[in-house]
């Protein structure tokens, strides 16, 4: 090597990484090896070879989470009832907390429709300046994961036409998602735990949960039907991947396939996730059903449609961290660990077609995480983004 190509070789040097003496967790199977990453992207896969690299002391190696659903910056810019938090400040923060849990892609799922007339139930618009938070947080490097944008649809509600209005192209929404809470339909047709719901997080007296729903209820009346034609064409428009939620029987279902529809957020009950498979529309449910063994709301347990191999895609919905757990608990359930995480990485990433990430495979992101599962819960000890350690 002369010494003209020293400068060249050591700044190639630098921009490879090699992660060694790891479990790795490929498409279909785990297998131990080495990856080689080169600029960002995963270069070279050694199986059962060990290299000289960084030793992962026989870890697990697996592609970055993608999460598609959560609610987790709602939390971060009201951390309390009445308490709105700068919203730049929230954003880093929310990036830090899915960073720490092995996120390497979340489609920050962002409300539009609002209620304000409704005094004592009253929720404010906050999509476009949180978007744009996290817009510019991105432009300056600030951020740790990569952020893609997915607004939630709230057809009950008073603005959200108006607020769809907010976005164009320019936003790259990736994920439109049709939300409809009106009271006794999808997952609180059940009264009784709509009202366990609202009286125990909100401290409603009875007549104040009486008038709530006799409000929503009116509400839905008038705009149910207009807010899903807008929504639908926003997301057309984008070109946007469009959802349903809380899909409870067969002619929802057919609904969300008329639409054009590729994921079934949380379906309710056993009969809507058949229906989405007969529609190959791809089902999700949250990491904490599957933990808790149960819906918090009543609806059917995720482990149920796991043992019917009718579950896709893992949501860890409103706990970041129960992604990963969940997806090492089904692992286990099913004895395939690769099965348990296809369902956070290669499932998201193709239903929403992402086509450079969500598997460990030559060419594509270096989006890789490493896990530790000899303890109580699953531990995250080293994450990649882009081949850049965060």
């Amino acid at each position: 090597m002369t010494l003209a190509e020293a400068p060249a070789r050591a700044a190639a040097s630098a921009r490879e990484t090699v992660l060694t003496n790891a479990r790795l967790v490929l498409a279909d199977e785990v297998i131990a090896g080495s990856v080689v990453i080169r600029d960002g992207r995963i270069a070279e896969i050694d199986p059962g070879r060990t290299r000289a690299g960084e030793d992962l002391e026989g870890d697990l190696l697996a592609p970055g989470l993608i999460e598609l659903h959560t609610d987790n910056l709602e939390r971060h810019c009201q951390p309390r009832p009445g308490v709105d938090w700068p919203r730049e400040a929230a954003v880093i923060a929310h990036d830090a907390e899915l960073a720490s849990t092995g996120i390497a892609t979340v489609f920050d799922a962002i409300r539009v429709g609002s209620v304000a007339s409704f005094e004592k139930a009253a929720y404010g618009k906050y999509a476009r300046e949180a978007t744009d938070a996290i817009n510019a947080l991105k432009r300056q490097g600030a951020l740790r994961i990569s952020h893609l944008l997915h607004l939630r649809a709230e057809i009950c509600s008073e603005t959200l036409v108006e607020e769809l209005a907010e976005f164009t192209p320019q936003d790259e929404v990736r994920i439109v998602s049709l939300m409809d809470h009106t009271p006794g339909f999808r997952q609180f047709r059940d009264i009784a735990q709509l009202k366990k719901y609202h009286m125990g997080k909100h401290g409603r007296t009875q007549a104040e949960f009486d008038e709530y729903m006799q409000f929503l209820g009116e509400l839905s009346l008038r705009v149910s039907t207009p807010h899903e034609t807008e929504a639908v064409a926003a997301a057309r428009a984008w070109g946007a991947t469009l959802a349903s939620h809380d899909d409870t029987d067969v002619a929802h279902v057919e609904a969300s396939a008329r639409h054009g529809a590729r994921i079934a957020e949380f379906p309710t009950t056993l009969e809507a996730a058949r229906a989405c498979r007969d529609h190959g529309i791809a089902v999700m449910m949250g990491a904490p059903n599957l933990l808790r063994g149960g819906s918090h709301s009543g609806n059917v347990a995720a482990a149920d449609l796991a043992a019917e191999g009718l579950l896709d895609i893992l949501s860890s919905d409103y706990v970041p961290a129960s992604l990963l757990m969940a997806a090492v608990k089904l692992g286990e359930m099913t004895g395939d660990i690769a099965r348990g995480f296809a369902t956070v990485t290669r499932a998201p990433a193709q239903a929403t077609g992402l086509t450079d990430r969500g598997e460990i495979a030559p060419g594509l992101r270096a989006d890789l995480v490493r896990v530790r599962t000899a303890h109580a819960a699953p531990v995250v000890r080293g994450l990649w983004v882009e081949g850049r350690r965060v």
